[in-house]
């Protein structure tokens, strides 16, 4: 379905400005007020207009920003972002590392010459700055969001909760009820689901979580997931089972349970989250949620690709299915630590 454009007359009706200022904004030209512009784009995104010259493009780059070490999870995605790109005529304009994360990036954006619009994965960027380049009707799909984004911004993930709800369930079915979970970043929207996911399966079992067994990371690494480890495991009642963010974490949780010499999934289960690469090389491998991240790389494109040619997106945060791996790292309770918590498990908390 076709956009229907507001016109300039409804936009100045709406803002209470003259028409001709109207104009001046929706032709880009540069002699009006910010807050003036701001206003207008504000107005021409809520009615539907196109905004700033911008026609429906078809060719030209696509900015593909990665502010991350593309590592096996970011990897797979920004691959198959190309490939699709290229496979619609566009050309892929590649951002990624460190030098990506340079404050106020986005905003020169919508003057680049040549960009037709962008896909941004995971955005350190707060929900107001990408509204602000919403408005300035530049198009572009979120892959991945760090925190939840505006209702008209399009973006595209994977089913965290679902995830996260199979894979402790699973560890329940095994018979753990004592379970600690390493999260991740307090602030990210995929911490937050994820955690909603653990909580729930484990309410499933009349079991709650008790914060004392929670720890948070400040960034999913093996390094913050080892330290994570260290301090649930010797605690005075160490978990019979960890949940650990993903697959890094994980694979910090097997080096931790290691050094304490307890075995893993005889003394202690570990899954992680991501199906990455790391988790087939270790051992043992690590029972995970597979995150199809090279589909989600396809799926932004094609939603940008609709975008271009003037469509409405009826759906604008898709979210795609997960799926449990269950490998070696995770197994039932041990007899005796059964024993030990009775048929109930702990009770009313983990």
């Amino acid at each position: 379905m076709l956009k229907k454009r507001a016109t300039v007359r409804q936009i100045a009706a709406e803002t209470g400005l003259s028409i001709a200022t109207v104009s001046r904004v929706l032709n880009g030209q540069d002699n009006v007020a910010p807050r003036t512009r701001e206003l207008v784009l504000h107005a021409a995104g809520r009615l539907g207009h196109d905004g700033p010259a911008r026609r429906a493009a078809t060719t030209g780059g696509v900015f593909v920003r990665c502010p991350y070490l593309l590592d096996d999870y970011f990897g797979p995605m920004v691959s198959s972002i190309i490939e699709t790109v290229e496979l619609h005529g566009l050309t892929a304009v590649v951002n990624a590392g460190t030098a990506a994360r340079r404050p106020g990036m986005l905003t020169g954006l919508p003057k680049t010459a040549g960009l037709a619009g962008g896909v941004l994965i995971l955005p350190p960027e707060e929900p107001e700055e990408l509204a602000r380049l919403r408005d300035q009707r530049f198009p572009f799909v979120v892959l991945d969001p760090r925190t939840s984004p505006p209702r008209d911004i399009v973006a595209v993930s994977s089913a965290h909760v679902t995830g996260a709800r199979l894979v402790m369930a699973h560890l329940v079915e095994l018979g753990h009820r004592q379970v600690g979970i390493i999260a991740g970043p307090k602030e990210w929207l995929v911490t937050t689901s994820r955690m909603a996911g653990h909580v729930a399966a484990l309410a499933d079992a009349g079991v709650l979580p008790s914060p004392e067994r929670i720890r948070f990371v400040n960034e999913p690494s093996v390094e913050n997931g080892y330290r994570a480890a260290c301090e649930l495991l010797d605690r005075p009642q160490r978990p019979t089972a960890l949940a650990c963010f993903n697959d890094k974490t994980a694979v910090g949780a097997l080096r931790a349970a290691r050094e304490r010499g307890l075995r893993v999934p005889d003394d202690l289960s570990i899954a992680g989250f991501d199906d990455a690469d790391i988790g087939q090389a270790t051992h043992p491998m690590l029972t995970t949620v597979h995150q199809p991240l090279a589909e989600m790389g396809r799926m932004a494109v094609t939603m940008l690709v609709r975008m271009l040619k003037g469509h409405d997106l009826d759906a604008r945060h898709v979210e795609l299915g997960t799926d449990l791996v269950i490998r070696t790292s995770t197994g039932p309770v041990a007899p005796i630590i059964q024993r030990e918590l009775g048929p109930g498990g702990s009770g009313s908390t983990c």
